[in-house]
């Protein structure tokens, strides 16, 4: 491997369980475990699986006008939450690019916000830079674990091994003490099933790692994650959502709140919400045997009409699926497209989002 790249505190254990272990946005990551995918999937939507995500990043920020500056950043209203809340939000450039998709906890003294690991310096570059309401702006991505549990069993297993009584609502987190030591739980997540992302000390973390394979949790890896968030039309950073790309192509104005502050950004956003987009993200499913992948052209008759962003093999629907950019002018659900893969025209039709709609995420 890679002397360069980092490892998360569990590195170790990935390691007893036996994980394929590969590069990922500068860590050393678990891809999947000797079970398999397969495995892995079944786990997460009919019981429950635990993720290593110890390679986001973490900012504080504190100061009287916090508050203020997470307004002027975000594109999301931080002045509704209270303490106990979370967010999901974006930050934006000038041009009202995503610089990153972010969710926001709001305590009593500080918010904290969970970053995509590629992103951290740059995001934390950035607030500083516009940091005109002097708060201090902590990165705490080295002194921090983050581990997701998710799975309709998930809130169970957390109560054989919390002391208090998990009955968190969908955004909102609390602290937990475990063993005299606190952690951040909230009930949050990437997979669309009911589940809660876990965040404190190294030591902590593994602690409770270990005792939820202990209680036959399943170990699930990067792999996995991509498939259940494809199934729920959820974006990764880089593929679906970059500062090229607007939160209204990307299909996110529902957390865009344009009447409600000013913010970085919030005049091309505008423009575009008066005036429209020329393209937006949508969902492809394949009626051929294909998947998709980033960067195939979409084709209408002999027009390319989108690209594709991001794709899987959908291990509940057993077809290839992705998401896509497709001109504005043509999109219509089950319209019938082709995709270029390596010279074959392939037939798949644009979709409803999401690809995946019964599941546990509001239990």
């Amino acid at each position: 491997m890679n002397s360069k790249l980092k490892r998360t505190s569990l590195y170790n254990e990935h390691h007893k369980l036996n994980a394929k272990i590969l590069p990922f946005a500068g860590y050393e990551m678990p891809i999947n475990y000797s079970e398999g995918i397969q495995f892995e999937y079944d786990a997460v939507r009919n019981t429950s699986g635990v993720f290593d995500v110890s390679h986001m990043g973490q900012i504080i920020v504190k100061g009287k006008k916090s508050l203020e500056l997470l307004q002027y950043l975000t594109i999301n209203d931080i002045s509704i939450l209270k303490n106990g809340d979370a967010q999901y939000s974006a930050l934006c450039n000038n041009n009202g690019g995503i610089k990153d998709d972010v969710i926001i906890y709001k305590s009593k003294n500080k918010f904290t916000l969970i970053v995509n690991a590629s992103n951290c310096d740059k995001i934390f570059k950035w607030m500083i830079e516009n940091n005109k309401y002097n708060c201090t702006i902590i990165d705490n991505t080295d002194q921090f674990s983050l581990i997701a549990i998710q799975g309709p069993l998930s809130r169970k297993v957390l109560d054989n091994i919390f002391k208090d009584k998990n009955n968190l609502k969908f955004y909102k987190h609390k602290m937990f003490e475990i063993g005299g030591r606190e952690v951040l739980l909230s009930r949050t997540g990437y997979t669309g099933e009911l589940g809660f992302e876990i965040l404190g000390e190294h030591n902590i973390i593994v602690d409770i790692w270990k005792k939820m394979i202990e209680l036959g949790v399943t170990p699930c890896g990067l792999a996995v994650r991509d498939i259940l968030r494809l199934e729920m039309k959820y974006c990764l950073y880089g593929n679906d959502i970059n500062e090229s790309t607007t939160p209204i192509e990307a299909g996110l104005s529902w957390i865009l709140k344009i009447n409600a502050k000013d913010f970085i950004g919030k005049k091309n956003l505008l423009n575009q919400r008066i005036h429209g987009v020329k393209r937006q993200l949508v969902c492809i499913e394949m009626v051929d045997k294909c998947i998709p992948r980033k960067g195939y052209d979409i084709y209408l008759n002999k027009d390319i009409i989108g690209e594709v962003s991001s794709g899987t093999f959908s291990l509940s629907m057993k077809k290839g699926i992705g998401m896509c950019y497709i001109d504005s002018e043509y999109y219509k659900k089950d319209l019938e497209v082709f995709l270029d893969i390596r010279g074959n025209l392939k037939k798949g039709m644009l979709s409803k989002s999401p690809f995946i709609t019964k599941t546990t995420l509001h239990d």
